[in-house]
């Protein structure tokens, strides 16, 4: 008699990279050769520190003027070919990345500010939904001080949300579990 693995036994979801969910623009967020360009890149990492070579890495992020390409804003968007949005497959081993510009500070409803922060989600083999986080910038200290999300982290574990600079741009690196895990937030 063979044992076979029933709905509630499998998890998902289960998608083939390039074409599975990947879309026209990718990583693009902003065209080459855009102004104020940066590239956001990194490994995803499992808890074993080994890459995760076919996770999908989304950003979703305001401009550099801290306004975002939605309708709910209702700020004017004049920022031209930003999307706001890109989406990367990661390679075999791990590696994502993003062309992308450094996001402006955010007002908050209460009045307050927000540090300029990229959203991010990752989608991955094993996961049964979403894991969400965000990424800040090093060369915002005070602002990242002050920032009402990443002051409600624990001060040992933030330095998971905050990129290193490079001869590349930021380097932003995912861990899903383990020692040095990545923060994730509860969406």
């Amino acid at each position: 008699m063979a044992l076979e693995t029933t709905p509630s036994q499998t998890i998902g979801p289960f998608f083939a990279l390039p074409d599975g969910l990947l879309w026209p623009d990718g990583p693009d967020v902003v065209p080459e050769g855009a102004p104020g360009a940066i590239v956001l890149h990194g490994i995803v990492t499992d808890g074993n520190g080994d890459p995760v070579p076919d996770a999908v890495v989304e950003i979703w992020q305001a401009d550099a003027e801290g306004r975002f390409h939605h309708p709910a804003d209702p700020r004017p968007d004049t920022a031209g070919s930003f999307r706001g949005f890109g989406r990367c497959g990661t390679a075999p081993e791990g590696r994502f990345w993003f062309r992308t510009v450094k996001p402006g500070p955010l007002p908050t409803p209460d009045g307050r500010t927000e540090a300029p922060h990229i959203n991010v989600s990752v989608l991955a083999r094993g996961l049964l939904n979403r894991v969400v986080t965000r990424v800040y910038f090093p060369d915002e200290a005070e602002a990242n001080g002050a920032d009402p999300v990443l002051s409600g982290v624990d001060e040992s574990r933030r330095c998971t949300l905050v990129a290193t600079a490079d001869d590349d741009g930021f380097r932003f690196d995912i861990r899903l579990q383990g020692r040095d895990e990545t923060v994730f937030f509860a969406v």
